[in-house]
């Protein structure tokens, strides 16, 4: 089983609480499925939680290079050129970042207060940016926007592969319809070489 969580603000990708943070155990999830992947415990959005192993390496090991989409919402009032340096890659500590799509949303987004709240500065506006990375190396998309010069205020994620955030409220659950991840690219399952069937989502 695969299942697609909207991890809340406060929310660690484990089964462990520590210190202030809060745990995975919390919100009753089938047994035996872990997180394929992470969020850090202040960011939000779309974890991965499966039983299946192979799907979990795809997931996690960098040579199977997948798109993550983030809804960014960063301190100032960026165009898109202020960005330009992320779309061929640019040096962060010790690595180059692999190049990123990322544009400013237009409309911006009506995202859900996170509880508790950003901290409001009314002589600074805020700005919802979106930005597509092939890579997931820790507080890398923080350390992207801090680079161009605009701090990550919020930071949620919307996609993982085909995999979308939609419909799914802050602490809920689903489980995954099919994707690509576990399929051949003649649609056929990995593990048992059958067509797969389509899959919907149950909410839990």
């Amino acid at each position: 089983m695969t299942i697609l969580f909207h991890k809340p603000y406060g929310v660690l990708s484990q089964f462990t609480p520590e210190g202030k943070w809060r745990s995975l155990a919390e919100f009753s999830f089938p047994p035996r499925v872990y997180p394929a992947g992470r969020l850090d415990a202040d960011s939000e959005g779309l974890l991965v939680l499966t039983d299946d192993g192979a799907l979990a390496h795809t997931l996690t090991d960098p040579r199977f290079a997948h798109p993550r989409t983030y809804w960014v919402q960063v301190e100032g009032a960026p165009s898109e050129k202020d960005f330009g340096s992320l779309t061929s890659g640019i040096p962060i500590q010790n690595y180059r970042t692999r190049p990123a799509e990322v544009s400013v949303l237009s409309p911006q987004p009506e995202v859900a207060e996170r509880i508790p709240p950003i901290r409001f500065r009314a002589n600074i506006p805020a700005t919802w940016i979106a930005l597509t990375l092939s890579e997931g190396k820790n507080r890398q998309v923080r350390r992207m926007t801090a680079a161009c010069g605009f701090p990550t205020l919020r930071l949620l994620r919307v996609r993982v592969g085909d995999w979308s955030l939609s419909g799914i409220l802050p602490g809920e659950w689903v489980e995954a319809p099919d994707s690509t991840f576990g399929k051949t690219p003649c649609g056929q399952d990995k593990k048992t070489g059958r067509q797969a069937k389509n899959g919907g989502k149950k909410r839990r």
